[in-house]
């Protein structure tokens, strides 16, 4: 069993001694699922990149936007949305903890 919420508080405060404002850590590998902690400092990002075949993100705590070429999607504290298939990056808004959900391979079932 896995404490979301600790690990959470553990990569944010990690976070904020990266210079970067981020922090992240797969948690979970189930054949092609995986979940990931990300925890960003307030103004910072994860640059543009390619969204995998399936997935979602979980706000945890804090405010947050995915933002792709058709806008942006803001998310707060309890709030899930899917993660659209195009490129996409992801800011904060203030500090936040979010749980991303992705299926790597649904060809195969591999990972």
């Amino acid at each position: 069993m896995i404490d979301v919420l600790a690990l959470g508080e553990e990569h944010l405060a990690l976070a904020r001694e990266n210079p970067h404002g981020r922090s992240a850590h797969t948690f979970l590998r189930e054949g092609p699922l995986r979940q990931a902690i990300i925890a960003l400092t307030a103004g910072s990002a994860l640059g543009e990149h390619e969204a995998p075949p399936a997935a979602s993100l979980h706000v945890l705590s804090g405010r947050v936007r995915i933002m792709d070429e058709e806008g942006a999607i803001g998310l707060a504290t309890g709030q899930i949305a899917p993660i659209p298939l195009l490129r996409h990056s992801l800011e904060a808004d203030e500090d936040s903890v979010v749980v991303l959900t992705t299926v790597v391979d649904l060809a195969s079932g591999a990972g």
